[in-house]
């Protein structure tokens, strides 16, 4: 029997990972000279309580190796093999760190998702459902290597100020960017976090231009599964919902809220679609 771990990252729904029996290693989240774990002791309206009412920095540290070699030695004995899905190398060490661990079992397998949020989420949920049919690890992870660079994954954040106290863009680029009313989409590629398109105008109008553009007249999208996954309101998720289907007849459109990695980096009102291509994503 195959087991499928993740990071915590994934932003996967509590009831996915409970019905397809994914365990989560949660990241850490610092505020302050405080620490707290991932989705156990520190939510997503925790953050934006400390950010906006406190004026308290929240930043995310890797998993360590020791709590990686703790969680590989727990499950190791249970399974015929432990596949588990890092947040992209080049976002944070958790893969490295991961992969230093998991040296000490023989049964233990890395995967680099290239990607975070719900884009590694898709690689969580394949694995998952490959397994729940019987597959090896092996095979499981070849698969999964041929699906990392066709994951599209990409966000569009209202404000910037998130990203900017998090050293992810400039003063110059965060105030142009207000002055502006910009509100730019975030998109990973080859692994790494770029930004894409910028778009102006409500936080709703940008929304409904971001997904035509990422989903009108493409040939190469896989309907299977689409995750909306955010850090907004109910009513907008759900016109979102609207403008999607709209534009491509998804077999599976999944909500998810985004976890306190996405969250500590882009902050309210981030919203993002993710989905599989026919074909690498370019």
């Amino acid at each position: 029997m195959i087991k499928i771990t993740a990071d915590s990252t994934c932003d996967l729904s509590p009831e996915i990972l409970k019905v397809m029996d994914i365990t989560l290693v949660p990241l850490y989240i610092l505020v302050g000279d405080q620490t707290f774990r991932d989705g156990v002791d520190i939510t997503p309206p925790d953050i934006f309580h400390y950010v906006e009412r406190e004026g308290i920095v929240c930043r995310t540290a890797a998993i360590n190796i020791f709590d990686y070699e703790s969680f590989f030695r727990e499950l190791s004995p249970q399974y015929e093999g432990i596949i588990h899905i890092c947040l992209g190398a080049e976002f944070s060490s958790c893969y490295q760190n991961a992969s230093l661990a998991a040296q000490s079992f023989s049964n233990v397998y890395v995967i680099d998702s290239q990607n975070l949020s719900t884009g590694s989420g898709h690689l969580v949920y394949e694995a998952a459902l490959m397994a729940r049919e019987g597959m090896g690890a092996e095979e499981i992870c070849r698969r999964l290597a041929e699906l990392i660079p066709r994951v599209d994954a990409s966000f569009v954040i209202e404000r910037v100020n998130y990203l900017y106290k998090g050293g992810r863009c400039s003063g110059l680029e965060a105030f142009g960017a207000r002055l502006i009313k910009i509100k730019p989409s975030i998109e990973v590629i080859n692994g790494k976090m770029t930004v894409g398109k910028k778009y102006r105008g409500s936080f709703e109008r940008c929304l409904e231009q971001y997904v035509q553009n990422k989903l009108e007249s493409q040939e190469d999208i896989d309907y299977s599964r689409v995750f909306i996954t955010h850090t907004t309101s109910e009513q907008i998720v759900g016109k979102v919902q609207e403008v999607v289907r709209s534009y491509a007849n998804f077999e599976e459109i999944i909500l998810t809220k985004a976890g306190c990695t996405i969250s500590s980096h882009c902050g309210p009102n981030t919203l993002g679609i993710l989905f599989k291509r026919k074909n690498n994503k370019k």
